[in-house]
């Protein structure tokens, strides 16, 4: 087996960017879901609410982050210019983050349409995984990687009338696998020189149903509808696992995935 894709998503609920290569950090890839949108009732914000943020495209690099939107001007952010701190929320946790960039708070409520803030998490987090506090997690929902193998979502296909999207499923690393949901039963695999723990299944939600060209929901709820039909348990439906690292180092598009 090979790692097929790495996807990266800057900001929270933002447009998924392929890339060659990724540095593992203990709180996941570098630069995916170190930025998030909350609203002015201490609510962060997610596709799920707002889909539109599927279309915003994000440029991240080591000082900050270039923002793209339909019929917006390119937005630069530098992280070190967000010096104030906000306590902000996603779901069960509450953590420390920096806010305070006045023209980006006007960016992205002038697109979503919504009066918003953007806030930035650094390494210095507070945040831990809920299974291991060793393990700092940015604002991804739980863990700092999801996988999935691409022979779950051909299955899944299989049974819907029109084809879903890997990107429908926010992965960080697609695995080239023949096998659906052979993924669910590893515990430890190695991707190159990186190894990561399987810590937990991911349980899917409404989010799936959103186009990621369109930024439409499905009018059917698909292919959440069909998931729920074989993947429901009583923790939810699932589709990829959740995995912290337990190594560092550099991913490559290309690299072995041995399970161990």
């Amino acid at each position: 087996m090979h790692l097929a894709e790495i996807l990266i998503h800057p900001l929270k609920s933002c447009r998924g960017k392929l890339v060659d290569s990724a540095l593992v950090e203990p709180m996941g890839l570098q630069h995916d879901r170190r930025w998030m949108l909350v609203d002015d009732r201490d609510g962060f914000l997610t596709g799920r609410a707002y889909p539109r943020m599927v279309l915003i495209e994000v440029e991240a690099d080591a000082t900050g982050a270039t923002f793209h939107a339909p019929g917006m001007d390119p937005l630069r952010v530098e992280a070190a210019d967000l010096r104030d701190h906000q306590a902000v929320p996603v779901w069960n946790s509450r953590f420390e983050a920096r806010v305070g960039h006045d023209e980006a708070d006007f960016w992205f409520s002038d697109f979503l349409g919504v009066n918003c803030r953007l806030v930035h998490i650094g390494a210095e987090t507070t945040r831990r995984t809920n299974r291991d506090p060793s393990v700092p997690v940015g604002f991804a929902d739980g863990y700092p990687l999801l996988l999935i193998g691409t022979a779950s979502l051909a299955e899944l296909n299989s049974r819907l009338a029109t084809p879903a999207s890997i990107r429908q499923f926010r992965p960080n690393l697609v695995v080239e696998t023949s096998v659906p949901f052979i993924e669910d039963s590893w515990i430890h695999i190695q991707v190159g020189g990186v190894r990561f723990e399987n810590v937990k299944p991911c349980a899917r939600c409404i989010f799936t149903t959103v186009d990621p060209v369109t930024a439409t929901l499905h009018p059917q709820q698909e292919p959440l509808n069909t998931l729920n039909g074989y993947r429901r348990t009583d923790d939810g439906t699932m589709f990829g696992i959740n995995l912290v690292a337990r190594s560092a180092g550099l991913l490559h598009v290309g690299d072995v995935v041995t399970p161990l």
